[in-house]
């Protein structure tokens, strides 16, 4: 199965672009993409869980809901993050650079919490390898994803491969190929780190040229890897399944 594990509700663009879970599961449809992991940013931590709510319950075989954590002035939200894993079925929790600092004073908290609730952190980090990196030493039992191979659209090589060697080293590290270009960079991720830490997502709905098109690009982007059958398996689909226990369920094949 084709899990995408990269998916917005809301985007984090210029314009704050929503989709609703139709257009999400008409792609998918489209595709051939069996399930995808959903969350809205540019949002209060409150208001994506409601946005993440009402889409699994739209769709509740298909879609996985994550959490934004992002602080708030009026409250304090690392409860509404507890919650939404430990009583609302949320699987994992997203954290975005351009909204969120990476500092420990902030951001310590959310990830201490995943790794105690056994959740994944997806973050968006837009390069800073060093924060990364203090978060997989400070907190080695919590899963920590890194979106698109460390920042998004990256050109610099050299980046990407501090990326793919901090994943070396830490084995709590994970990496997500959604919008990447140097798409070489993946099959060098899958043989240096290994395919079951490396995870396939869309970062869409993208109108580029038009949904569809775009996730089916995505994922002609992994199949024109040539990476060994069992290899491109994982990254499509088995290791975020693995990640997110869904093979224990029943639903990760």
């Amino acid at each position: 199965m084709i899990i995408d594990a990269h998916v917005h509700l809301k985007h984090g663009d210029e314009m704050r672009t929503e989709y609703g879970p139709e257009t999400i599961l008409e792609v998918m449809d489209a595709v051939g993409i069996g399930k995808s992991v959903v969350f809205a940013m540019s949002t209060t931590t409150r208001r994506s869980i409601e946005m993440a709510r009402e889409a699994v319950e739209r769709f509740p075989d298909r879609l996985i809901p994550y959490v934004y954590a992002i602080p708030s002035y009026e409250r304090a939200v690392l409860d509404e993050i507890d919650e939404a894993i430990s009583n609302l079925g949320f699987r994992g929790i997203k954290i975005h650079v351009g909204e969120c600092t990476l500092a420990e004073y902030v951001v310590d908290p959310v990830i201490e919490l995943a790794g105690r609730k056994g959740v994944p952190c997806l973050i968006d980090c837009a390069g800073r390898y060093r924060d990364v990196e203090r978060m997989a030493s400070s907190f080695p039992e919590t899963r920590i994803i890194v979106a698109h191979l460390g920042m998004y659209l990256c050109r610099d090589g050299g980046l990407i491969d501090r990326f793919i060697r901090m994943a070396e080293v830490h084995e709590n590290i994970y990496l997500d190929i959604s919008g990447v270009v140097m798409v070489e960079k993946i099959k060098e991720a899958v043989d240096r780190v290994g395919a079951n830490r490396v995870i396939f997502g869309t970062d869409g709905p993208q109108e580029r040229p038009d949904v569809v098109s775009f996730a089916r690009s995505e994922i002609e982007k992994v199949k024109g890897l040539s990476l060994r059958r069992e290899d491109e398996e994982m990254v499509l689909g088995g290791t975020i399944s693995g990640l997110l226990g869904l093979e224990e369920e029943g639903g990760g094949r």
